[in-house]
């Protein structure tokens, strides 16, 4: 009686205040990084201003005034937007095909694609840049975008094919009696069956694509570049500069942060889909 007694109370209260603590661990490298953009770059390197200190906005304004801040987001905004709806493009047609009209090879192309992931960015990097160059592409919008495209696809497919397999098979066949061609089982049938799952791929694939920074960064240099190059440029031979990294970092996770606590119902549930039954 009294371990049982004990485990009820730490699930009362031992579990929230773990959950809690986890919880802070992981979000206090974000407060940090907020707090060290209100100093200046020489407030931030000095022990005695690591927490007393006269907070100012020099960051930001010299953010916006001299790095061409807005530039980068936009960027940002229309490779992530583009890619995000590319990938859902092909992403639902090929999760269809797989989930509804499966063959032998199925399960094979899906851990083939997934595979993918596994391969280190750095193997194919110069290959990537020299063919870019080759045929013109280098620091554009639509090779940023078809790149970004290509590495969530995979994961998009997965989660997609996961969402459909839910879905009864006998409403598309149904469709299929009534004349419905394929092109009108996706848009009349299968998308608002699985609108919830289709939006929560997207959130996942938008962040995925706002956050990536190993491509974004090497394969633009000033047309396409996105926030994550201005994060990159915030560097000289004298060191880092910390104030002015932590304004520009802060001003490019801002966004995505508070679309995910907003979102965050959608995400835990497009992570989790399909993991218990």
């Amino acid at each position: 009686m009294a371990i049982v007694a004990q485990s009820s109370k730490f699930s009362t209260y031992g579990r929230p205040v773990l959950a809690w603590g986890i919880g802070l661990l992981f979000f206090f490298p974000i407060f940090w990084m907020v707090v060290t953009s209100f100093k200046t770059d020489a407030d931030a390197v000095k022990p005695e201003h690591l927490i007393f200190f006269s907070p100012t906005l020099d960051n930001y304004l010299n953010m916006t005034d001299n790095y061409d801040y807005w530039r980068f987001a936009r960027n940002s905004i229309i490779t992530a937007v583009s890619a995000t709806i590319f990938t859902l493009f092909v992403g639902v047609p090929a999760a269809y095909a797989m989930a509804f009209n499966p063959s032998r090879a199925t399960k094979d192309v899906l851990m083939w694609m997934l595979s993918t992931k596994m391969l280190p960015a750095a193997a194919v990097l110069y290959p990537m840049i020299f063919l870019a160059k080759g045929i013109g592409l280098y620091d554009t919008h639509i090779l940023i975008i078809t790149v970004l495209s290509l590495i969530n696809l995979p994961i998009a497919i997965w989660m997609l094919f996961t969402y459909f397999k839910e879905i009864p098979k006998d409403i598309i066949e149904a469709g299929k009696m009534d004349g419905v061609n394929t092109w009108g089982e996706i848009k009349e049938i299968l998308i608002p069956l699985a609108w919830g799952g289709i939006a929560s791929t997207a959130l996942l694939v938008f962040i995925f694509c706002w956050n990536e920074a190993y491509w974004t960064v090497r394969l633009t240099t000033i047309d396409a570049a996105t926030l994550s190059k201005l994060i990159e440029g915030n560097r000289a031979p004298e060191g880092l500069f910390f104030g002015r990294l932590s304004a520009v970092s802060t001003a490019a996770v801002g966004p995505i942060v508070i679309l995910g606590w907003f979102c965050q119902k959608q995400l835990v549930q497009g992570l989790t889909f399909g993991a218990v039954k």
